[in-house]
Parts: C-alpha cells; sequence; structure tokens
C-alpha cells in the first residue's frame, strides 16, 4: 500500500521560510516523479513543484520559481519542498504526490498540510 506522508507546515510570517517533508513509502519510488501541489480556500489545486526522483531537472510555477525548492534524500524516499520569502498569497493546504513511470496524472496523494503565512 503506498503512502505519502506530509509534515512541516504550520503559521509563518510573511519573509519567512518553512520546509515541507513528504514521507513516501510501500514501494520503490526511484523511477517516480514526485511533485507538491497546493489549494487556497476557494480556489482549485494547482501545481508548485515536482521533480523525477532518479534526476533531471525540477519543474516549478512561476509563481514560486527562485523561492521554493524541491528536493528528494539519497534513498529517495522522502521529498522536500524548501519554501524561502514566504508571502500570504502561498497560503494553502500542500499535498504530495506520486505519479508512477508511464502515467499521465498522479496516482498517489498525501493528506495534506496547512500552511498559513501571515502579512
Amino acid at each position: 500500500q503506498v503512502q505519502l506522508v506530509e509534515s512541516g507546515g504550520g503559521l509563518a510570517q510573511a519573509g519567512d521560510s518553512l520546509r515541507l517533508s513528504c514521507v513516501a513509502s510501500g514501494r520503490t519510488f526511484s523511477n517516480y516523479r514526485m511533485g507538491w501541489f497546493r489549494q487556497a480556500p476557494g480556489k482549485e489545486r494547482e501545481f508548485v513543484a515536482s521533480l523525477s526522483v532518479s534526476g533531471g531537472t525540477p519543474a516549478y510555477a512561476d509563481s514560486v520559481k527562485g523561492r521554493f525548492t524541491i528536493s528528494s534524500n539519497y534513498h529517495k524516499t522522502t521529498v522536500y519542498l524548501q519554501m524561502n520569502s514566504l508571502k500570504a498569497e502561498d497560503t494553502a493546504v500542500y499535498y504530495c504526490a506520486a505519479r508512477c513511470p508511464g502515467a499521465s496524472s498522479y496516482n498517489y496523494w498525501g493528506q495534506g498540510t496547512q500552511v498559513t503565512v501571515s502579512s
């Protein structure tokens, strides 16, 4: 059973930093693409960042480019989202997701972690 568990959310002030973690278990994720998405109140879920755990160039939404960094640990079991220079508009529930090789969409999702940024 694949499980994605996020942590690291919380309250922050504008300009602060937070690091989200997503621990993946249940299978080997070395060939998966891992992503972070977010959903603000009253808005649709949107893409934030993604990377192929096996390597390659990460992808970022324009709204977070230069401020957020996605990475994974050596054992490819945890994916991080380092969020710097936070803004009030970054307030949302952040979700970790995994897409298996060949899939057109993300197959697995975490439960989400709340990030609230006050201005």
